[in-house]
């Protein structure tokens, strides 16, 4: 079995506040510190099939600008998901599964590009997010306990989907077995490993109370057992691969400080960094009575993103 990343952005970064502050809340914390950000998704080599962890961001998603108000700066784009999957030798064609952690667009963006793929997605989120097609595997987590978590289903020899509500509501762990190590591609739980090693939610979460039952569910299944730890939004998810580090949680890495990063002339248009949801002035919010030609800055305080419902603070301009 080979597990490799598809790196899609580097040099990014996220404030302690916005990685620790889901139960304290964000203002509890410096939010000078920060914390180096990415954007990489995995795929499973093993050996009979190509199994894709989520799928990036759409190609056309815009990048984002960031200023001082920006809680989470994924980065400068290296490439789409499509150019970095096929980089690493691979075509569309060998794709045989996808498994999708969750909806939102920085893991599912790429769907589409795979239509010969089974996708492997929860029952919750699949209907959230309207998926149909022969394609779509609904998961139900009928294969009983894995280790500590109380909800599995096998997608295939050695790959383990495991319920992992809270950061949504059909969130989603993939854990791969290799040689005695435990590869675990856990999508959101946290978003920086940080906040792993300090025992601590972000502040994105659909229910807090599932959020927290999952990192205490991840943190014992790591204390119990040699786990590799694969974050998608920070550059430590790779660098853990590459390194094939063991993560010790009494023994946490030294962080390394963001990189000094370039900013771009913005162009108007605003991102939900949640879900991914553009916000287009040019098109405005007409289902929810904002006419084309409104700014951002103009939207009604409590505007909300039409697809998460998420308030304008969780936007970031592009």
């Amino acid at each position: 079995m080979e597990i490799k990343a598809i790196k899609l952005y580097e040099n990014g970064f996220m404030t302690q506040g916005f990685a620790f502050g889901g139960e304290e809340g964000i203002e509890k914390f410096d939010s000078k510190i920060k914390y180096r950000s990415s954007l990489q998704n995995f795929l499973i080599d093993t050996g009979d099939e190509v199994i894709l962890v989520d799928t990036g961001m759409p190609k056309e998603a815009p990048d984002v600008v960031p200023d001082d108000k920006t809680v989470i700066y994924m980065g400068n784009r290296i490439k789409d998901y499509i150019s970095s999957f096929e980089e690493l030798g691979y075509k569309k064609e060998q794709v045989t599964k996808i498994i999708l952690t969750h909806k939102h667009d920085d893991h599912s963006g790429e769907l589409r590009s795979f239509p010969n793929a089974k996708i492997y997605v929860s029952r919750t989120e699949a209907d959230n997010m309207k998926l149909t097609g022969d394609n779509i595997v609904r998961v139900d987590f009928t294969d009983g306990p894995y280790h500590n978590f109380e909800k599995s289903q096998k997608i295939a020899e050695n790959v383990y989907m495991i319920q992992a509500e809270g950061h949504t509501q059909g969130n989603s762990i993939i854990i791969a077995e290799d040689n005695d190590v435990f590869y675990m591609m856990h999508g959101d739980v946290t978003y920086t490993d940080e906040a792993l090693y300090e025992n601590k939610l972000s502040v994105v979460f659909e229910d807090k109370e599932k959020a927290r039952k999952t990192l205490d569910n991840v943190r014992e299944f790591i204390k119990n057992n040699p786990t590799i730890y694969l974050s998608t939004h920070t550059p430590l998810g790779y660098e853990n691969l590459e390194n094939r580090k063991i993560i010790d949680l009494n023994n946490p890495p030294e962080s390394i400080p963001p990189k000094d990063i370039f900013i771009k002339q913005p162009s108007g248009k605003y991102v939900c960094l949640i879900c991914g949801y553009v916000y287009d002035p040019k098109i405005g919010d007409p289902a929810n009575g904002i006419p084309a030609g409104t700014k951002f800055e103009d939207l009604p305080e409590d505007w909300h993103c039409p697809r998460c419902k998420q308030g304008k603070d969780k936007f970031n301009r592009a």
